[in-house]
């Protein structure tokens, strides 16, 4: 276990847009460069993400050149024995991490391009006060007596020690990031605006979200 310290520097952090999925849902197109105001999704999150933290990678499996033309390093996932192609998001923790030169990695899905400001600095805070080496994002529950908080589980912070846990889980042929996560201490920080973290899945979802405007915080 790594010791923490009483704050984390946002220096400290390396930022991952995960963009490496198949866009199952959105009829097999690359989820990340689809346009938001004339501009790819994994853009506007790399450009939203940049000013929380130190460098920013992106994280994708298929055209690798047009995601280099956004600006920002490109990391393929890691080719794991016995992994089928696009094993989720935990691969691209893993290339992440594999690529990360700080202590610290903070990942978020390239088709929710409105999350929070102060996502970074929030994660953070819980990380180091309560001596956590995962830090997940939540919202508030959903539905009439319900008092579960819904986990955002792409939004995580991770602390670079945890690279090779990672890489084994997936290897080893997991592929649920909750399931993971709880191999470890981590910590969930909640964040009241559900709709930050509104996500486009599908064609229509997008449509929706050019009309979406964007949060201030």
């Amino acid at each position: 276990m790594p010791s923490f310290p009483s704050a984390i520097p946002l220096e400290h952090i390396t930022g991952l847009v995960l963009a490496g999925g198949q866009g199952t849902r959105m009829g097999g197109a690359d989820k990340g460069l689809q346009l938001l105001g004339g501009q790819a999704l994994a853009w506007h999150c790399a450009q939203r993400l940049q000013p929380q933290v130190g460098p920013v990678l992106i994280n994708a499996n298929r055209h690798l050149e047009a995601y280099c033309a956004l600006g920002y390093p490109v990391v393929p996932d890691l080719r794991l024995p016995e992994t089928e192609a696009f094993p989720g998001p935990l691969a691209g923790f893993a290339a992440g991490l594999a690529a990360c030169q700080t202590p610290w990695l903070l990942t978020v899905a390239c088709d929710t391009p409105h999350f929070p400001l102060d996502l970074a600095q929030r994660l953070a805070q819980a990380a180091a006060t309560q001596g956590c080496p995962v830090a997940m994002a939540c919202t508030p529950p959903e539905g009439a007596g319900s008092d579960r908080p819904v986990l955002q589980p792409t939004f995580c912070l991770i602390h670079a020690s945890l690279a090779d846990s990672v890489r084994q889980f997936v290897a080893g042929g997991g592929r649920k990031l909750r399931q993971w996560a709880a191999q470890h201490g981590h910590c969930l920080v909640l964040f009241d605006d559900g709709q930050a973290f509104y996500n486009a899945n599908t064609p229509e979802e997008l449509a929706w979200l050019q009309d979406m405007p964007a949060p201030h915080k």
